[in-house]
């Protein structure tokens, strides 16, 4: 099993009525503020690891668990709404840096949230690192009918049980599920992980399980439709530099099939005052898991 160079400590927090768990690597610095990294959907905290282990230079080094995922709380919900990660983020923002900015590496969903908070909160951040955070396809108001059913649909099917997560059957179905995944994640990153991204349980025949830690009502559709002009706008206020990280081998034409492109995200960057873009090569989308050493070259050389 992979054996971090700089074992995580973990701390919870009270964010708006949840329990938040963040992990924090090492100490506080005079002069240098916490860098804020942020995980992706259906990810957790723990998964900055081997780029922290990667780092050339000790700083503090903050990764929450987002609400819902990972040790942090689930709130007593049966959907997720993407504007409480900005409130979230701005009050875990608050209680470490509540005197400074921060810099931000954010992943995936993480880099949606930070692009958007940086345009939010444009004083709170000195510098960002986005991950392959793309963004949505754009909608028209005429597809709000449909969503709303779709999402009410959905909801029904949650309370049924219908969109449960998969329970393994030990710690090793979990490495595996995550290298099927991601066929560029080494086996040892992978047991690693398995034992943060999720946990033993008992199962009804009295046996164990391991069970992901993830709500299942993450799965659900947002009922608000992706407005592009609004996220635009969040980027046209942006003051900290960007530096947008993408992989060589994108997974943008099969995820959106030609309803969201490459080219499309990059005209978007144009509305961020400040952004440069860089790509990492022999990476799929997790890319802080396939170059982790690359992807932390990459941060220090962006954050002096």
């Amino acid at each position: 099993m992979y054996q971090p160079r700089r074992p995580h400590h973990s701390t919870f927090v009270p964010i708006r009525h949840l329990r938040y768990h963040v992990h924090t690597w090492g100490t506080p610095q005079p002069g240098r503020p916490p860098l804020v990294m942020l995980h992706g959907w259906m990810d957790v905290g723990a998964s900055w690891q081997f780029v922290v282990d990667a780092l050339a230079h000790d700083r503090q080094v903050l990764a929450p668990d987002w609400r819902g995922f990972g040790r942090t709380e689930s709130p007593p919900t049966d959907s997720y709404w993407f504007a409480d990660y900005l409130a979230d983020l701005d009050m875990l923002i608050d209680h470490w840096s509540a005197d400074g900015p921060v810099d931000l590496v954010a992943h995936s969903m993480g880099g949606n949230v930070a692009m958007l908070y940086a345009g939010v909160r444009p004083a709170r951040v000195r510098r960002l690192v986005n991950l392959e955070g793309f963004g949505m396809p754009a909608t028209q108001p005429d597809a709000a009918p449909e969503r709303h059913a779709r999402w009410i649909d959905e909801i029904k099917a949650l309370g049924r049980g219908e969109l449960a997560l998969k329970t393994y059957e030990s710690a090793d179905g979990v490495a595996r599920r995550l290298m099927k995944t991601n066929p560029r994640l080494d086996a040892d990153k992978a047991a690693w992980l398995a034992q943060h991204w999720a946990q033993p349980v008992a199962t009804p025949d009295g046996g164990e399980g391991w069970r992901i830690l993830g709500d299942a009502a993450h799965k659900i559709v947002n009922p608000q439709l992706y407005r592009v002009e609004e996220a635009l706008a969040h980027y046209a206020r942006i003051a900290a530099p960007v530096l947008s990280v993408e992989a060589a081998d994108n997974a943008m034409e099969r995820w959106w099939q030609g309803r969201y492109t490459l080219p499309e995200y990059h005209a978007r960057l144009r509305s961020v005052p400040d952004c440069r873009s860089v790509q990492v090569a022999d990476a799929g989308h997790m890319l802080h898991h396939d170059q982790p050493e690359r992807v932390a070259a990459l941060i220090e050389d962006f954050l002096r």
